[in-house]
């Protein structure tokens, strides 16, 4: 779980600009684990921890679409 947020926190330190951040995309490993918690999820086999990773994957996720939303919109205001 922290391997999503180290990749955010770093991204951000690295000075995040709005073409940037609409172009984000997570690693190909945390996008496999998110697929593989989905794929489960779907067939009732997650443990309550899993469950709980899986549901700040989903936040983080929709924070990084609020800001990709909000990158664009800046991006075409330029």
């Amino acid at each position: 779980m922290t391997r999503i947020y180290e990749e955010i926190i770093d991204f951000i330190a690295r000075g995040a600009s709005p073409a940037k951040i609409a172009e984000f995309s997570p690693s190909q490993a945390t996008r496999e684990r998110v697929a593989e918690l989905i794929h489960r999820e779907k067939r009732q086999e997650l443990s309550e921890d899993e469950v709980s990773e899986l549901n700040h994957y989903l936040e983080l996720e929709h924070i990084m679409r609020l800001a990709k939303a909000r990158a664009r919109a800046h991006l075409s205001n330029e």
